[in-house]
């Protein structure tokens, strides 16, 4: 046991903003078990998502490629082909025992249940998401059923779904369960446990929900000025309409938003507790993250699609192993989920493959590298091929990049675009893409961003294998 690797509680939730941690600077939110961890661990405050939506960003961190090198673009795929490794099936092949909990969401659920690619996985309890529209296959829904409780009525009640059926305490019970059944004190494992919440709509179960006051809610970032601005990219993919505030109901969305992440809390709370009582907490590195974020009325948005607000790029990320990792440490440097994946086998001991795009975080972790800065820039991506059979997607092809200072967006096939100096406009209000005195800025971006796309997302095709 004094020289095994550490096993690995890796926990995903859904579509959950940055900026949702109370000691990280939310003084609306009740997470008293994240700012614990936040206490232990490493928070990496500048974590930005791959894709704003989730089969892209979750299929891009399972294979350590940004989502075109990896094919795998949009929500709704029928297949992932030729796909590298997932990075589960690394972990696992380096001898950890490797179970997945809840949503996975590399290919559709639409119509069927997710089917299984060569994922590493020993343990696989599935759950899309918290409905009952599934033949065969749904654990979740079955387990409820099994417990004498109807989805589809609580759903519909004014109560919603009770605490004790609820997703995230299924999740719980099912990463409990793979824990205890582990027999192989030599053996380390690994557990990714993917909620649902706070993924729309937003429905807490009704004990969560009383414990914010809407009316007490700060609201979203809004100015009067987004209405026009996003007239202008009216033509690029959202899921929402453009609303004022008051038109979303932000507040009371940002309330119930806030009421989900209590429960994810609390839930959080019993895994952790769990370790603690069986004495295994010593032994375990602890991932805190999400797939991407949500709007919450930012801009007059409501969900998500093709934008790259910092309320929908960027994740929480934080990572605790006492007594190996440093504690209490706020990381500010620029960090992509491609870096969480490689991290993730670095623990593990597998040596990175020559094509993985994400770089270790373990030396700033260890303390043998400074924490203000890590990359130069990062990547995100919106491609959504035009499908006739279905609505909504308006064939969008959108990228962000974003330095230590400046974010650009391009929306490659509609002669629009957008530049935010986030460090004087932390809340992307101020558009600089056509302000005569940030042209050069501009074309020294689109230049970064071009050559970034080129070296890192281009598929060079087969080996090489002679001079011509």
């Amino acid at each position: 046991m004094k020289n095994r690797r550490p096993n690995i509680l890796w926990y995903c939730t859904d579509q959950q903003r940055f900026d949702t941690i109370a000691a990280l600077g939310n003084e609306y939110v009740q997470t008293a078990t994240l700012d614990a961890l936040v206490e232990t661990g490493v928070s990496f405050t500048h974590t930005y998502c791959q894709s704003p939506i989730c089969t892209p960003s979750r299929s891009s961190f399972m294979t350590g490629l940004y989502p075109t090198r990896v094919h795998n673009t949009r929500n709704g795929n029928d297949t992932l082909d030729n796909h590298p490794p997932l990075i589960s099936r690394l972990i696992a092949d380096a001898g950890y025992d490797c179970g997945m909990v809840g949503k996975f969401h590399l290919l559709s659920s639409g119509n069927r249940t997710e089917p299984r690619l060569d994922d590493g996985f020993s343990f696989w309890k599935f759950s899309h998401a918290p409905r009952d529209d599934w033949q065969q296959g749904h654990d979740y829904a079955d387990w409820v059923r099994e417990q004498g409780g109807d989805l589809d009525k609580m759903r519909k009640s004014e109560d919603q779904v009770s605490p004790h059926l609820h997703q995230t305490h299924w999740a719980t019970n099912r990463a409990i369960e793979f824990i205890d059944q582990q027999r192989n004190p030599d053996q380390p494992w690994m557990v990714n446990i993917n909620v649902y919440d706070p993924h729309p709509p937003f429905v807490p179960p009704k004990e969560y929900a009383q414990r914010f006051n809407p009316n007490d809610m700060p609201g979203p970032y809004f100015r009067d000025s987004d209405l026009a601005q996003q007239a202008k990219l009216a033509d690029c993919d959202f899921q929402g309409d453009v609303q004022t505030p008051d038109g979303h109901q932000a507040k009371k969305c940002q309330a119930l938003y806030y009421a989900m992440i209590a429960q994810i809390d609390d839930q959080f709370a019993r895994l952790l507790a769990h370790l603690d009582e069986t004495g295994q907490r010593k032994d375990t590195v602890i991932i805190f993250t999400s797939d991407h974020g949500e709007t919450l009325g930012d801009h007059g948005l409501m969900q998500k699609g093709c934008r790259f607000y910092e309320g929908l790029v960027r994740v929480p990320l934080i990572i605790s192993w006492p007594g190996h990792f440093q504690q209490n440490l706020r990381a500010d440097g620029l960090v992509e989920l491609l870096d969480m994946s490689a991290t993730l086998l670095d623990i593990a001991g597998v040596e990175l493959p020559d094509y993985f795009q994400g770089q270790s975080l373990l030396p700033i972790l260890k303390g043998q590298t400074k924490a203000g800065k890590f990359r130069e820039a990062v990547r995100s991506e919106y491609f959504d091929a035009l499908d006739p059979q279905f609505t909504g997607g308006s064939g969008t092809f959108a990228t962000m990049y974003r330095d230590s200072r400046y974010k650009l967006v391009i929306y490659h096939n509609k002669e629009l675009g957008e530049l935010y100096d986030l460090k004087k406009d932390p809340w992307e209000f101020n558009d600089l893409w056509d302000d005569p005195q940030s042209q050069q800025v501009k074309n020294e971006l689109i230049y970064k961003s071009f050559n970034h796309h080129v070296v890192n997302t281009t598929d060079m095709g087969s080996e090489r294998i002679a001079p011509m």
